[in-house]
């Protein structure tokens, strides 16, 4: 399956669960609920998935986590804030730099309409 037939499952999946719990929540509630939905709807995903950090030629004793790793293809990076900012996208293309992964998802569930609010972050490998 390509990032982009991932990706398109990965939106129905957003709308289920933001159709059902609606906005205000905590990050880790979206989370939880979109982790059960993605496996729902057959797609294999793994969260808090930690990525090493190298520096120089070495790892360093600290990891960042991915929120959710889908097909081992695509990042999701959830958010429940007023507004995202450019480090939310910074972020995001931090992360798919340092897994060499094409595509990621930035979504944020505290919005009054979640189309609008989720957005696509290409690698540009």
């Amino acid at each position: 399956m390509s990032e982009n037939e991932i990706s398109y499952k990965i939106r129905g999946s957003i709308f289920k669960v933001y159709n059902n719990l609606g906005p205000g929540l905590l990050e880790s509630v979206y989370e939880s609920a979109l982790y059960y939905q993605l496996q729902k709807d057959n797609l294999k995903v793994h969260k808090q998935v930690e990525i090493p950090v190298k520096y120089d030629d070495t790892f360093l004793d600290i990891t960042f986590k991915l929120d959710l790793l889908v097909e081992d293809k695509v990042i999701i990076e959830l958010k429940s804030v007023e507004e995202l900012k450019a480090i939310h996208y910074k972020q995001l293309t931090t992360y798919l730099k340092l897994t060499n992964k094409k595509l990621g998802l930035l979504v944020n569930f505290n919005c009054t309409n979640i189309l609008d609010n989720i957005t696509r972050v290409v690698n540009k490998i």
